[in-house]
């Protein structure tokens, strides 16, 4: 059961979707290459420590949160698969870049007093606790935040997928993808087309019809079929808290109750 919303909160329990950049410095941002861009910093301690008081403030409205983190700010395997390497080799390694980021994330967190626990699809014993669906819910239970790494623990299978997948799993409420780049999700690449318009509400049908920047298609069609919210927004200041109270930030992706039934 999902914990109960308190201090105005919309929610009882989300997962917050961070990308492996969230956690880099200024440099990172638009990294396409199998590692950070030089002069990067992989995982940066000051960047970090903001997230982290972000994500303590959205934690202290009493919401249970579960976060999955992205990789890409260390290695990326499909880019390292393009220039040769073996692509689940390439996946074997972006999964164990997210377990560092899970590691840094837990680090900055406890630093400001919020008890958090890493729990990894691929079994690092020494330095994480496995990913055990029923003591994941436990540790939701006794308010501590759950990083879930290392995706899903299988290759060809991206962040985006395990979001969704571990969404379901842990009775969240909302997906929340916290975006570097962008405000939510646009019409096109704004970087690329300067016409470009922001779309402040759609349907995943429509999102993956239209190709558009929000989750890769397996992710979208888990999260159809289950009617999993998705709320688009810009990792920045206070935007957390604002979607969790229910505001209206970013881009809303969702599919009608009636139409849910239907896609199954």
């Amino acid at each position: 059961m999902a914990d109960e919303p308190q201090s105005g909160a919309r929610f009882g329990r989300v997962l917050l979707k961070l990308s492996g950049q969230a956690l880099g410095g200024p440099a990172l941002a638009g990294t396409t290459g199998a590692g950070p861009r030089p002069g990067g910093h992989s995982i940066d301690p000051e960047t970090t420590a903001r997230l982290a008081s972000s994500i303590k403030v959205a934690h202290g409205l009493g919401v249970g949160l579960a976060i999955v983190i992205g990789g890409g700010n260390i290695f990326r395997g499909l880019a390292a698969s393009a220039g040769g390497m073996d692509r689940t080799t390439g996946d074997h390694i972006g999964m164990l870049a997210t377990v560092m980021n899970g590691l840094a994330l837990q680090d900055a967190l406890e630093r400001q007093g919020v008890m958090t626990r890493v729990m990894s699809a691929l079994e690092m014993r020494s330095v994480c606790e496995p990913y055990i669906r029923r003591r994941a819910l436990r540790h939701l239970e006794k308010g501590r935040v759950v990083i879930c790494a290392a995706g899903t623990g299988n290759p060809y299978f991206t962040t985006d997928s395990a979001a969704a997948l571990r969404a379901l799993e842990l009775g969240a409420e909302a997906i929340l993808m916290a975006k570097r780049e962008y405000d939510g999700v646009f019409s096109a690449d704004p970087e690329l087309d300067p016409t470009a318009t922001f779309i402040p509400a759609l349907t995943h049908r429509e999102a993956i019809e239209r190709g558009l920047r929000v989750m890769d298609t397996t992710a979208l069609s888990l999260c159809m079929e289950n009617g999993m919210p998705i709320h688009v927004f810009r990792m920045t200041g206070d935007n957390i808290v604002r979607v969790l109270r229910g505001e209206r930030v970013g881009t809303v992706v969702h599919t009608p109750a009636g139409e849910v039934d239907a896609t199954k």
